[in-house]
């Protein structure tokens, strides 16, 4: 089902000479589940469901869900480093959904990735220098003494000194690796980053120094970030917009300060009903969902929502509903007027 034109443009506070970076339109994703030695298909996984969004230059979409819901399938479709089922990707105004090898080579320089596990994402037999030029080396830029002046000066934007390019990861704190992880993406100067919940395998204490940087960067070298995470605490610092996802599907995209002020989705109120409260004393009432997440592979009709859902009706379970936009360029997936 398409999606309106609306959702694909990013919400009125952004300057109307901001062009769009990235656009997704109905972008779906199923892994297919074999058995036998013949690899028979016998279902598939629905990890994204027809998902339509936009991110302007400059800006920061967070998007937030559960575990499982699909948010880092869609940062890895968007970089393509997985095929999508259906639907289309468009950066810079092009197609990239059927660029050849070559073609997709070029287009890495300006797309890039920060991984979850910074340790996973790094090569503990390669020096941070290295790693860190190893992006270059692929793409046959800066090299020589270049290189290394370079590395040195990634290493200052992201709070490291130069001569950590000599350390190996396994010397460095969870923290610092996560830097070289942001530096290396920076290597090659791109224009979107996808980071993929960047500061969950981090301790509580480290967590605001990254976003922080990750705030500063984005003004320093004009980055756009498509921001991927669990936390509403975290999105709420760092995002422009947000997008909510529940069982492959977005269910809300609004504006922050108006999705935090007005959730209209269900799923979206329990999510942010879960935020501790800062100040000592204060009742706090979460919404407690019952029930467990439906299965991928067999999702329930109607909407995917509706059998954890407190508001459930009839119709919930029959009908799919669409985002429809309300006003302030906020949408909604929801039967609950």
């Amino acid at each position: 089902m398409s999606l309106p034109l609306q959702l694909l443009k990013p919400h009125s506070t952004y300057n109307a000479q901001q062009k769009i970076l990235l656009e997704v339109k109905n972008l779906t994703k199923h892994f297919p589940i074999t058995k036998g030695i013949l690899g028979r298909e016998v279902g598939k996984v629905h990890a994204v469901e027809q998902i339509s969004f936009s991110i302007a230059r400059g800006e920061t979409l967070g998007l937030v869900g559960e575990s499982g819901c699909g948010k880092s399938t869609t940062g890895r479709l968007i970089l393509r480093l997985i095929e999508p089922t259906s639907g289309d990707i468009f950066f810079k105004g092009q197609r990239i959904n059927d660029l050849s090898q070559n073609e997709l080579r070029r287009l890495r320089k300006e797309m890039q990735i920060v991984f979850q596990d910074p340790m996973a994402s790094l090569n503990p037999r390669m020096t941070v220098g290295d790693l860190i030029a190893e992006p270059m080396k692929v793409h046959g830029i800066n090299k020589g003494q270049n290189k290394d002046n370079y590395v040195r000066e990634l290493l200052n934007a992201v709070g490291l000194r130069p001569n950590h390019m000599y350390c190996f990861p396994r010397e460095l704190s969870g923290g610092m690796r996560q830097r070289i992880g942001i530096a290396r993406a920076l290597s090659l100067k791109p224009q979107l980053i996808v980071a993929d919940e960047p500061v969950s395998a981090l301790d509580v204490s480290i967590r605001s120094q990254i976003i922080n940087l990750l705030e500063d960067l984005q003004e320093e070298f004009n980055l756009t970030y498509l921001f991927i995470a669990h936390d509403m605490s975290v999105i709420k610092h760092i995002s422009d917009r947000v997008g909510v996802m529940y069982l492959g599907k977005i269910v809300e995209l609004a504006p922050k300060p108006l999705l935090f002020a007005n959730p209209q989705h269900p799923y979206t109120q329990a999510l942010l009903s879960a935020i501790p409260i800062p100040t000592p004393g204060a009742k706090q009432r979460p919404i407690i969902l019952e029930g467990e997440i439906p299965n991928p592979i067999n999702p329930p009709a109607g909407c995917h929502f509706h059998t954890r859902c407190r508001y459930v009706m009839e119709r919930c379970r029959q009908e799919v509903p669409i985002l429809k936009e309300k006003p302030g360029s906020h949408f909604v997936a929801c039967h609950l007027e």
